[in-house]
């Protein structure tokens, strides 16, 4: 029990005015608005939704504002106000083949059904600072297609037609899907629930682990099958109703992993899938995500746990950075009592250690 000091409950009060003074900034400065956040910073958003495991891009604005763009702090912020929501029933499973689809791309093949969609991305920007940006000058519209792509065929169904790739995994029909915020976590742990803790896992701890798989922490070769990025829709069953009504449209984007299995009594040589689900526009998270889930898939074929992110108990005790933080953080609480215990014996010990020296100094005084 951490006991409060004399004058704690003022100087607490005066840490919230000034972490709010430093919130707002300068006054000259207009305040920034959720709105501008929820526009103008939107994969901030979307990371802090995914990790908080709560689709709202206003809250998790708020959030953001609220936490001075800290993003842990913010995620923190967002679980928390989670808990207080009811909860209804859970909805169908998002049908991603139906996206309609913003950006889609494959490194395995270089013409698609479809073809590839490049959409908002940076990766062929150049590294360099934007001067115009210092300035609110006018933004060009980009071109878009008259038509949108709303059926498009992933590309394991190509490698799938082959049998060169495992099959996509099916769950039983009468599987209820688990939740790891509502049920404590058991190992060994089913892989929808495994996926559910990586989706909200931090982003850096999976791509720094996704990362060890590919320098050989993992005997992984991955190459990306297809990332898509859109908008599905959301279905409701109603029993009242006697059939599912659509809730609305969220973004997420999709990763499959392609990596290569070399075959083993059970299997012959093929492809098999990583994958990975996150909330937004969030392609780091989901490829992290995706060479994770692969690597926790040792034993489905047969292979031997030899590096830390093929350990699921490890991976998945850590990658909350919910829980990473406060058990990190809970270390400039005080701890005087615990201190000075610790001082104590480490003088006790200091003291007998130099007294045993002593007595073999004169020890070996006597013998000479």
């Amino acid at each position: 029990m951490y006991v409060a000091v004399k004058g704690g409950e003022k100087a607490i009060a005066n840490a919230h005015k000034l972490l709010a003074d430093r919130r707002r900034g300068d006054r000259a400065l207009p305040s920034v608005t959720i709105d501008q956040i929820v526009a103008q910073l939107g994969l901030a958003v979307d990371r802090v939704m995914a990790e908080a495991s709560l689709y709202d891009c206003a809250l998790a604005a708020l959030a953001l504002k609220q936490a001075r763009g800290d993003m842990i702090e913010a995620i923190f912020l967002l679980r928390a106000y989670r808990t207080t929501l009811p909860r209804f029933g859970t909805s169908r499973p998002i049908e991603t083949g139906k996206m309609h689809v913003e950006r889609r791309v494959s490194a395995t093949y270089k013409d698609l059904p479809g073809g590839q969609l490049l959409g908002p991305t940076f990766d062929y920007t150049h590294r360099l600072l934007d001067p115009s940006l210092l300035a609110d000058d006018a933004v060009e519209t980009g071109d878009q297609r008259e038509e949108g792509l709303d059926h498009v065929m992933r590309v394991s169904d190509i490698l799938d037609g082959e049998g060169l790739i495992e099959p996509d995994g099916e769950m039983p029909e009468d599987h209820i899907a688990g939740d790891i915020t509502r049920e404590p976590m058991e190992f060994p742990m089913p892989r929808d629930l495994r996926l559910q803790a990586l989706a909200r896992g931090d982003e850096g701890f999976l791509l720094a682990l996704g990362y060890s798989t590919q320098r050989g922490y993992g005997r992984s070769h991955p190459f990306v099958g297809e990332i898509r990025m859109g908008l599905v829709e959301i279905e409701f069953d109603v029993p009242e109703l006697g059939f599912a009504v659509s809730l609305g449209e969220i973004r997420v984007t999709e990763c499959q992993m392609v990596n290569q299995f070399k075959g083993s009594a059970k299997a012959p040589p093929q492809f098999t899938r990583g994958y990975g689900l996150v909330f937004g526009q969030s392609e780091r998270k989901a490829m992290s995500m995706s060479l994770v889930d692969r690597a926790l898939r040792t034993q489905e074929f047969g292979e031997d746990v030899v590096a830390p992110a093929q350990d699921e108990e490890f991976v998945i005790s850590h990658c909350d950075n919910v829980q990473a933080t406060g058990f990190v953080e809970h270390l400039k609480l005080p701890h005087y009592v615990d201190f000075q215990a610790e001082l104590d014996l480490v003088r006790r010990m200091r003291a007998k250690h130099e007294a045993s020296r002593t007595e073999q100094t004169d020890l070996k005084e006597a013998a000479e």
